[in-house]
């Protein structure tokens, strides 16, 4: 079968890199990468790009005008808890975020920090603005306690493989997002599910590569990833033109009271509860390591389920130990498939 990925040249960047390994590629090669890059950033150009940059309008004209409503900016405290010392920050009510205090707390935190946790209890987006006095936890990867800060993880890796499949698949593979279920980090994989215009796809290793090295890729662009709670008419025109978006956020919204939350990193706009961490730069090791057919679509789709592994960035482990990961990773998550009914899934997009 016709390969429906535009493939990574394998000498380039490898899914089983670190972040510090892949920012020591040989100059010639990562010269070489950004070429095909925009190689294929021109082949990529198709009547999708009008609709991301549709969306990303309207993502853009309702986060302006959410920020121009504040109005009156009122003050508030946010008590910082934690090391070199507790302290208490004055703050912008609805304007400042937990990246805003770790800013006036040092370049350290500023970069470490992936999550909030407010008043003990409450994960907290980075770049989500604070709404009243409370207190402030700033959550890494290494704090005693990572449960909250992993799951938020696993749901940005997810998060960031819609994004990396966009930019490996060819046009002609007519992909579409649908999906992707809440973390289950004891499961061993995070998941993607996609609708292809083939029902025959069995991927290569060199393509199962190529999406990895788009991860890796993602994490080295380091993205903002951006949270914006919209109305479910907003959402509705934002994904207008996505089949399986538009049928599932009538369903997201009951749950949620009317309002949806989207995502955003680059021009990758997507739906999540999450929260997420502050950033794509937080991706460490990461391979992409199985993609399982689950069901036909239609009379010429068919589902799949796209899974991965990673690690956070500065986080180690041996070759042999990530290898015990990536094996259990290509086993069929257990989350509910995409071909079974919406309004049965709980959780579909919901966590």
């Amino acid at each position: 079968m016709k390969s429906v990925i535009t493939i990574t040249h394998p000498c380039e960047v490898f899914c089983s890199f670190t972040m510090s390994a892949a920012t020591k590629l040989h100059k010639t090669s990562w010269c070489a990468l950004r070429q095909l890059q925009q190689y294929r950033t021109k082949a990529n150009f198709s009547a999708s790009s009008s609709s991301i940059a549709k969306r990303n309008e309207l993502f853009n004209q309702e986060q302006k005008r959410q920020r121009d409503a504040v109005g009156r900016i009122d003050k508030i405290e946010v008590r910082y808890l934690g090391l070199p010392e507790d302290v208490t920050l004055v703050m912008n009510a609805n304007i400042s975020t937990p990246y805003n205090c770790a800013q006036h707390l040092s370049e350290g935190h500023k970069r470490r920090s992936a999550l909030a946790l407010i008043d003990g209890s409450v994960p907290w987006d980075m770049h989500r603005p604070l709404q009243e006095s409370c207190t402030l936890q700033l959550l890494h990867f290494q704090v005693s306690e990572p449960h909250v800060v992993n799951k938020a993880f696993w749901r940005t890796c997810s998060f960031m493989l819609g994004a990396a499949l966009n930019r490996a698949f060819k046009p002609e593979a007519n992909l579409q997002l649908h999906s992707f279920p809440g973390p289950n980090i004891k499961s061993g994989s995070f998941v993607h599910d996609i609708v292809l215009q083939t029902r025959n796809w069995q991927p290569t290793k060199e393509e199962m590569r190529t999406v990895s090295a788009e991860m890796v890729k993602l994490a080295l662009e380091d993205h903002e990833i951006e949270r914006l709670d919209v109305t479910q008419d907003i959402a509705q025109e934002i994904f207008k033109d996505s089949k399986y978006k538009s049928e599932q956020l009538p369903s997201i919204a009951q749950q949620t009271h009317g309002r949806v939350t989207l995502y955003r990193l680059g021009d990758h706009i997507d739906i999540s509860r999450g929260p997420m961490v502050g950033a794509t730069r937080f991706l460490g090791k990461c391979t992409i390591s199985a993609a399982h057919k689950v069901a036909d679509e239609g009379e010429t789709d068919g589902f799949y389920r796209i899974q991965g592994v990673a690690l956070p960035s500065g986080i180690q482990l041996n070759h042999v130990a990530f290898g015990v990961l990536e094996e259990r990773s290509k086993k069929l998550n257990p989350a509910r498939l995409p071909n079974e009914p919406f309004e049965e899934h709980q959780q579909l997009q919901l966590s």
